[in-house]
């Protein structure tokens, strides 16, 4: 049985990730055996030795191997290629895989390392910046047995290494963090527009955000809050509600105001209820049709903006087309939850398009300024895209709604 000691590990590739976690691993006395495409690639790198000519060169020595390549195929090339460490990589040695790669191809690898009797395990990572001061997290999916074997090597280059569950759950794992990080840089981007838009430098607001949340707890929050089923209890959701729709609407009137667009606000704004766990503000069952009725007014004013609905009676009149278009289009169509009101602001304008009714264009034009779901740029660019679809002629008429509703600007809601 190996020691701990005389476990021997290599490196494939040695970028940023790859090459710092050579020299991490070379730092702590485990100087791996390394390759790279590059054939100077370990020359700035301390304590590393030069690289091998292949993969399958030294796997046959290997216990531990990490594979930090750029993509899949270079991954593929790596483990499973004609030259690939699988040719001579000795049963019972282990691949742990650093590059984020997509699920199938996670599972594809793994089955190949299992026929050969090599362990696997899909090892996501950050931050990579840190690799070569011991200072990334591993978040490791894979069989535990092979977790345990390979720890002595991963200890040696992570800060902390977590198992996350069976093959597959660490780039899972790694994949839903990097939606945190770039949804995050959506959001920052669109506050510091909307904040620059007010005439406010983007660094007095990162002077703010830190100086409140110095540890960025914040971004973490509602994860804190979940139950053990992994959902928000619904009397916290409730309390949370009244405040997050509120400072979201007041963010959707300032952009609204300023011209900014911020369809991420917009989706968040939109999906509430969604993301606070908690039942969606579904429209009344046939039994209220009152209450259908009302919710329908609702939906008006949230695709068309606030005050669209003032024109409309506030409660059934009997009258089957008005009726039924504030109960059924926008109280129960509208009010799906599988599009997003953008999704379906798209959808009529293609469909108005084909019609030439610039009246209508201009409406729904308006609405998709109100909620900021498509700014003045994108909106020319839509006349120009639906030309080729709906005719000339057509878009001469798709044009003229949407000068219309940008001449007359987003302050003051559209009327029927």
């Amino acid at each position: 049985m190996t020691t701990e000691a005389a476990v021997r590990a290599w490196v494939i590739g040695l970028g940023m990730i790859g090459g710092g976690v050579a020299v991490s691993l070379a730092r702590s006395g485990r100087v791996p055996a390394v390759h790279d495409i590059c054939p100077r690639a370990a020359s700035s790198l301390p304590g590393v030795p030069d690289v091998l000519g292949s993969p399958a060169e030294v796997a046959a020595a290997s216990d531990v191997v990490m594979v930090a390549v750029v993509n899949a195929e270079q991954a593929r090339g790596a483990i499973t290629g004609e030259s690939g460490l699988l040719t001579t990589a000795r049963p019972g040695s282990t691949v742990v895989l650093l590059s984020t790669v997509a699920l199938p191809i996670v599972q594809e690898l793994a089955a190949a390392c299992a026929e050969r009797g090599v362990g696997f395990l899909d090892c996501g990572v950050t931050p990579g910046d840190k690799a070569a001061e011991h200072g990334m997290v591993a978040i490791v999916g894979g069989d535990a047995a092979v977790v345990e074997t390979a720890r002595p090597v991963l200890d040696d280059w992570a800060k902390l290494v977590v198992h996350c569950g069976p093959s597959g759950a660490g780039m899972a794992t790694k994949i839903a963090r990097n939606v945190v990080t770039y949804g995050t840089w959506r959001t920052v981007h669109e506050a510091a527009a909307l904040a620059s838009a007010a005439g406010v430098a983007p660094a007095r607001l990162a002077e703010v955000i830190e100086a409140a949340d110095p540890e960025g707890r914040t971004l973490l929050q509602l994860l804190g809050m979940r139950g053990e089923d992994g959902r928000l209890p619904e009397a916290v959701g409730g309390q949370i509600t009244p405040l997050m729709t509120k400072d979201l609407d007041a963010a959707l009137d300032l952009a609204a105001t300023l011209g900014v667009s911020v369809p991420a606000v917009a989706v968040v704004r939109e999906r509430a209820a969604e993301t606070l766990d908690l039942p969606r503000a579904a429209p009344a069952g046939p039994e209220d049709a009152d209450g259908l009725y009302r919710h329908g007014l609702e939906l008006m004013d949230q695709v068309y903006g606030p005050g669209f609905s003032d024109s409309m009676p506030k409660a059934p009149t009997g009258e089957p087309f008005t009726d039924t278009t504030v109960s059924h289009l926008f109280g129960e169509v509208w009010s799906r939850p599988a599009l997003s009101v953008r999704d379906r602001r798209l959808l009529a304008l293609g469909v108005t398009a084909a019609l030439g009714r610039s009246d209508l264009i201009r409406i729904q034009t308006e609405g998709a300024l109100v909620n900021g779901e498509l700014n003045t740029s994108q909106l020319r660019e839509a006349v120009l895209h639906l030309a080729l679809y709906v005719g000339w002629g057509n878009a001469t008429a798709v044009r003229t709604g949407v000068e219309d509703a940008i001449t007359a600007g987003i302050d003051t809601p559209p009327q029927v």
